[in-house]
């Protein structure tokens, strides 16, 4: 799967120094400079190298200042990496292009320049919010048959767990969870309802939300401040 190529790409753009997360909007990986989306770097990731790891690079000119494509690299070395029109074509783009070997290692096949393609501000902006307001990297990129876990799904999850054990008012939930309001009140996932004025309960489907999230339920209660 696509998710073996996510720590490897993760590391390689770490050492540039760029704080990378998974799964942000569209993209397999998204990467900021601390304190500074000024530049935002946006890498796909596929099995192999082909036309729809390029198409998909296309798309998020739009949203990226930096596109890293990466794949794993054949076996004998005789795929699409070795043809010099792919790589021209992605020079000519102003992607950068990795390949990963089975081992883990990445190498550099093209270095990106930097091209100048109307951006699309509105997209950008998600990317970046979404980046910043979720804790930790909890999604692995490339991943497709599973929930995302958002910052939104953390939020949730915080206030389901400080639930889990008596109803709780959102003024109860706000000093860790600020939307906590929001959240209550729009019940996306089905895991609230109310149980008089102003209080709320967890349901069943919230309980059984709870069990499936167990594993990152102690960094959630950590991050929101909340004991589960």
């Amino acid at each position: 799967m696509e998710t073996s190529l996510y720590l490897p790409v993760k590391r390689f753009l770490e050492g540039l120094g760029y704080a990378v997360k998974g799964e942000i909007g569209p993209c397999d990986l998204v990467g900021l400079r601390d304190g500074d989306p000024s530049v935002v770097v946006i890498g796909e990731l596929k099995l192999s190298f082909n036309l729809e790891l390029i198409l998909q690079g296309v798309d998020r000119l739009s949203l990226g200042d930096e596109i890293w494509l990466a794949a794993q690299l054949s076996a004998r070395g005789k795929g699409r990496e070795s043809d010099p029109r792919y790589r021209n074509l992605c020079r000519r783009l102003g992607f950068g292009l990795l390949g990963v070997s089975r081992a883990g290692d990445v190498v550099i096949l093209v270095s990106p320049a930097a091209p100048t393609p109307r951006k699309d501000p509105r997209r950008r902006s998600r990317l970046v919010e979404e980046h910043k307001r979720r804790q930790g990297d909890p999604a692995m990129g490339g991943g497709t048959r599973k929930p995302i876990m958002t910052a939104y799904r953390q939020q949730a999850l915080a206030c389901a767990a400080a639930m889990a054990l008596e109803p709780k008012r959102p003024r109860d939930l706000k000093p860790s969870c600020p939307d906590a309001q929001k959240i209550l009140h729009r019940n996306v996932y089905g895991w609230f309802e109310r149980a008089g004025r102003g209080v709320y309960v967890l349901t069943e489907a919230g309980r059984e939300a709870l069990a499936t999230w167990q594993p990152q339920l102690p960094a959630i209660s950590e991050v929101a401040g909340i004991a589960a």
